[in-house]
């Protein structure tokens, strides 16, 4: 049977992870209500990131524009994920890794190519 005195340096390690995760989260509003820098307005309290209100009818219609801009964010994302261990390892990989990395921008430079021409990076 295992004694449980072998994990008191792991709930030690939680116990101090949960008090500065708190503290990061908590003394900057504390020290921003004390020092007068809390001034809340309607300007400040404005969406600024999905460009439509938050809380509205949650069935309410919005441009598929989001979801595509979205959709090739994630793909250039996911390119960069792939580029960085693809370099490292190119000694390793040789001439086959190098083709086969090269078809693979070759299909995402198509997909850029054709979502450029179909209008989605074009914002009104």
């Amino acid at each position: 049977m295992v004694d449980l005195i072998q994990y008191l340096p792991i709930l030690i390690f939680l116990v101090i992870a949960l008090a500065l995760s708190a503290a990061f989260v908590f003394l900057p509003m504390g020290v921003s209500r004390l020092t007068g820098t809390h001034n809340p307005n309607a300007e400040k309290n404005s969406e600024y990131e999905c460009g439509f209100p938050a809380f509205e009818d949650p069935r309410s219609q919005f441009d598929v524009r989001f979801y595509l801009v979205a959709i090739l964010f994630i793909i250039f994302d996911l390119e960069a994920a792939f580029l960085f261990p693809w370099a490292v390892s190119l000694k390793d990989t040789g001439w086959a890794g190098w083709l086969t990395m090269m078809l693979f921008l070759f299909e995402l430079v198509v997909g850029f190519v054709y979502a450029w021409k179909k209008g989605a990076l074009d914002w009104e």
